[in-house]
């Protein structure tokens, strides 16, 4: 979950286990390749036995049968875009070069924005551009690693010397090079961490904001996780950054709102892309990942897209400092 549940940085291999929880057998444990030590991650293989809401997803007949109904549908291709909406309007879209970041960024396009792609590789970023511009849409795009504020501020800079502002911007950016427990985390990998997950989206704020302020308000999504309410097994410190962006929204939109700035924060669930596939490209792991997550099948970028488009627009012209939840019902509010 760039939002969505993150694969691991490092190289993983799939392992079998026979420990009990979670309301059956556990298929899918990791280690680093190579390893040889079935206990290196005893821990992380352990189910909890009782309680949190991603540990004993409790299903009545009834329940079953109800959400049967309402989400075992398929996911639409995409829903109705407006070019007239954003007309005029400027967005930045950070990690936009596949995944979640990718669709957003083609919606807002499609809606009449100009957008501004970014990734860590000119490669990816000229990918992406020539695939929307085949389609039509007004894109641009330019290499942005957003824990380095060169990077930064090239980002905004191309911005302004193109568009002349910026209106919206959808900070997405995510990383997650660790997997284990909490307590054997180095240093360097919490900086890491939370320079990219977090620290990134405040510090591109510094630089967007004034330039929203400018032309008189403007609009931030920004992408945390379900795992911001309900933490993964043993994506420790990427749970913590993601639950921080949940405090990030509340403070800027509560600072930004005289401004006629509005923040609001998107928390994806299991979406298929790239970046969780290792929950979902075996299909024994993505049925025990439904059974685990209480949802009946797996999002698509697109049904995250369409939210987005909504948050920046007039039609929630009085929304701010929200996180919506997109997850197929998986348990996250009270």
């Amino acid at each position: 979950m760039n939002g969505e549940t993150p694969i691991p940085e490092q190289s993983c291999e799939r392992r079998e286990s026979a420990e009990s929880g979670w309301g059956g057998t556990q298929r899918l444990s990791l280690q680093p390749r190579g390893s040889k030590d079935p206990t290196s991650f005893a821990v992380c293989q352990q189910r909890p036995p009782t309680a949190h809401p991603i540990s004993m997803p409790f299903r009545t007949t009834c329940f079953q049968k109800l959400k049967s109904v309402n989400m075992s549908y398929t996911a639409a291709a995409t829903s109705s875009s407006n070019p007239r909406l954003f007309q005029d309007k400027v967005a930045l879209v950070t990690a936009s070069t596949e995944g979640i970041g990718f669709a957003i960024a083609r919606r807002l396009a499609q809606d009449g924005a100009h957008v501004i792609v970014s990734s860590r590789k000119q490669h990816n970023v000229d990918r992406a551009v020539a695939e929307l511009q085949k389609e039509g849409l007004s894109v641009t795009g330019t290499v942005c690693h957003v824990a380095k504020a060169e990077d930064r501020k090239r980002l905004v800079a191309t911005a302004i010397e193109r568009y002349g502002g910026i209106d919206i911007l959808v900070s997405n950016a995510a990383v997650n090079p660790f997997f284990g427990k909490l307590v054997d985390v180095s240093k360097e990998i919490w900086d890491k961490i939370l320079d990219v997950n977090l620290k990134s989206t405040a510090l591109l704020m510094n630089l967007v904001v004034p330039e929203m302020e400018k032309r008189g308000g403007g609009s931030v999504v920004i992408v945390s996780s379900i795992a911001a309410y309900m933490p993964f097994q043993c994506l420790g410190p990427y749970n913590v950054s993601k639950t921080a962006l949940l405090a990030l929204t509340k403070n800027f939109a509560f600072e930004l709102q005289p401004m006629g700035i509005r923040v609001n924060c998107l928390a994806p669930g299991l979406i298929k892309t790239n970046f969780s596939s290792l929950f979902w490209k075996d299909k024994d792991d993505e049925a025990q990942m439904k059974n685990i997550l209480n949802i009946t099948r797996l999002g698509e970028p697109h049904e995250c897209a369409g939210i987005v488009s909504f948050l920046c627009s007039p039609d929630a012209s009085y929304i701010t400092g929200e996180t919506i939840v997109v997850a197929g019902g998986a348990p996250s509010h009270l």
